[in-house]
């Protein structure tokens, strides 16, 4: 899909839109009935008023919230979270980071959980074959492949999961069609007095919301993902996929209704309101669906990494981008990690049953902190005051409520969820202090009080020529200024003669696709400063943009890059380019609260763990020189020391 695409609604950006943003929401049909009867008998009570918190969670939750609402919250076609917080964040207003940090760390450590639930509660309809069937090594092998594909990007996953879906939500709505046949009283459940008579008057209905939560825990990844597909074809898709879904749940409630009085046990009323001859091909469906949900949560985790990256919440890791698709994109390390501790989820609770305890509870305070964001960023779009209360009352009264059923979650597997987006938590906020402690202490200093010393310099032919082009990356955002360390290294450290010096610095803006520069001429044909403004979602590759900048400089005359040494230069050779990269790193010489040297051990410990600078901005190793600077936040005192004869 194109980028011009994305804001059009199309066959093909339909069908890829099944394939990537339904996936997780979709496939809750499998297990979210199975949660909220559990091994309890079978009552009229539980079941329709069950599937009526069903009915009116994704009605106002899904529909309302996210589908009309929070789709609107876009950055140039963006979703999620952290583009709702850098929209929001135009207001500097500090704490508005918190709920940011926290909602996604809280997606993420449940992006670790969906991929082990969903797989889990598919293959385990092997159980109606075999009982005795130990599904975990199934699970770990699609989950494996699954995470091996990633790489190829969700081009060609959206192209194989789109049929796969259109098949699945056609399945589960013409089953439920079927069933619903046999008791269609059920519909009755679309009265919210059904949903009111359990959770309030039926003794300990109250807590089945955590059960109910499930079925509205994709929401958050559709909104994350609408960059990749755009809001129009993801409005236009979820018609089809409501009915499906809404059909599909209403019809496992009729199968339970006609079960009255039984115990459900170990059976998932998803697969038994099937025909038996049908569950083999129900099974399978249902897997490949699930591959689905997985992928729609690992690719909403690569957005939000990559969004915290540009962010400055997590360390600089690689990011590649396999297709040429608008959005789409990979990152190794993030693919591994969410890998890894999906396995050892698999492995701890090996069943879907056991899952379903720590499934929800982080997403849940996710939802919260996204309306929290949502409620900013309608009174900074002056909504009407009452539009805004009326939010607020509506959604803090549902949030809440499925936030307070699913602590009790806590102790069955949510600590689980809740430990992982602690970690999560702990990295970004770590990364963003240490970010903030450094920057009070890096001196900056006038670029033109330096001038005529580096002019002179460039002329002094004592000093053995450094390189003919000698290019410092800045991170002063001010085009008369740079960093003293910079001035230190080339007047200083070693006197650094260029025929040309270069400054180069790098904004991040708030939109995701900018890409434009700005060339200063500080001393013409002598020292050069290029301003790269570049969009969160543009892989800074520094190298191939600068040498774009040269290009199109010596076309319009302004710059000459000519070799300066005669016996090249009479060939007209292209003079050498040379990067220099400052490496901070903690000095000895500090003096600071035991607070700011542990967020900054963190940080140079996650430092070691990312990439380097000069992998960051995609420059070639092969011309980078990398010096080591000292980052003396806090000197230490006078040090008494006296000399003696």
């Amino acid at each position: 899909m194109s980028s011009s695409s994305l804001n059009k609604i199309t066959l093909s950006g339909l069908l890829v839109t099944l394939g990537i943003i339904f996936g997780d929401i979709g496939t809750s049909p499998l297990y979210v009935l199975k949660a909220i009867i559990g091994n309890n008998v079978i009552t009229a009570e539980t079941v329709l008023g069950g599937v009526s918190c069903i009915f009116w969670t994704i009605t106002l939750q899904t529909t309302v919230k996210y589908v009309i609402l929070a789709l609107r919250a876009d950055n140039k076609g963006e979703g999620g979270i952290f583009s709702l917080y850098t929209l929001v964040k135009r207001a500097k207003v500090k704490w508005l980071m918190v709920p940011a940090i926290i909602g996604g760390s809280s997606l993420l450590a449940d992006g670790v959980i969906t991929p082990a639930i969903s797989v889990s509660s598919a293959v385990e309809g092997l159980k109606y074959f075999n009982e005795g069937i130990d599904t975990v090594p199934i699970v770990i092998a699609i989950l494996t492949l699954l995470f091996l594909v990633q790489q190829f990007g969700t081009k060609l996953v959206g192209k194989f999961f789109g049929p796969v879906m259109l098949i699945w939500f056609g399945m589960i709505g013409t089953l439920g069609i079927i069933s619903c046949l046999h008791f269609p009283e059920v519909f009755k459940a679309v009265n919210p007095v059904y949903a009111y008579n359990l959770l309030v008057l039926h003794p300990g209905g109250f807590w089945l919301l955590g059960a109910v939560f499930l079925c509205t825990t994709g929401a958050e990844a559709l909104y994350s993902d609408m960059g990749h597909c755009g809001r129009k074809n993801i409005r236009f898709s979820w018609g089809f996929v409501k009915l499906a879904l809404l059909l599909n749940y209403f019809g496992q409630a009729a199968w339970l209704m006609t079960n009255e009085g039984t115990y459900l046990g170990d059976k998932n009323p998803f697969y038994s309101m099937m025909p038996d001859g049908f569950i083999i091909v129900g099974l399978i469906v249902a897997t490949c669906a699930t591959i689905v949900a997985s992928q729609a949560m690992i690719s909403a985790s690569f957005t939000l990494i990559n969004e915290a990256i540009r962010l400055n919440f997590w360390p600089k890791v690689r990011v590649k981008y396999p297709t040429d698709m608008k959005g789409q994109l990979y990152i190794p390390s993030i693919n591994w990690l969410l890998y890894f501790v999906c396995m050892l989820v698999v492995l701890y609770f090996k069943e879907s049953k056991h899952m379903e305890a720590a499934y929800g509870l982080t997403i849940n305070i996710n939802m919260i902190m996204t309306s929290a964001l949502f409620v900013f960023y309608m009174h900074l779009k002056r909504y009407p005051r009452a539009a805004i209360i009326l939010f607020i009352m509506v959604y803090g009264t549902i949030e809440f409520s499925f936030l307070f059923a699913n602590l009790s979650k806590f102790v069955h597997g949510g600590w689980v969820s809740l430990l992982i987006s602690s970690g999560i938590i702990g990295v970004m906020f770590a990364w963003d202090k240490a970010r903030k402690i450094r920057s009070r202490f890096v001196e900056h200093v006038k670029l033109k009080e330096y001038l005529p010393m580096l002019r002179d310099l460039s002329h002094d032919f004592s000093i053995p020529k450094y390189a003919t082009h000698l290019v410092y990356l800045t991170s002063a955002n001010p085009r008369d200024e740079v960093e003293a360390k910079v001035m230190y290294s080339i007047l200083q450290k070693q006197p650094k003669r260029a025929d040309i010096y270069w400054f180069v610095h790098v904004d991040v803006r708030d939109e995701p696709y900018t890409m434009e520069y700005k060339v200063t001429e500080l001393v013409k044909g002598n020292i050069i400063r290029v301003d790269f403004r570049l969009g969160f979602r543009v892989e800074p590759l520094i190298n191939m943009m600068f040498r774009k900048v040269v290009e199109d400089m010596v076309k319009n005359f302004e710059v000459d890059i000519t070799s300066r040494y005669e016996s090249l230069g009479r060939k007209n050779q292209v003079g050498d380019f040379k990067f220099v990269v400052m490496e901070k790193f903690l000095s000895f010489e500090n003096e600071m609260p035991f607070y700011e040297k542990i967020i900054l051990d963190i940080y140079f410990l996650l430092k070691k763990l990312s990439l380097s600078e000069e992998r960051a901005f995609g420059l070639d190793t092969s011309s980078v020189t990398i010096e080591k600077v000292p980052l003396v936040v806090n000197p230490v005192g006078e040090i008494n020391l006296r000399r003696i004869v």
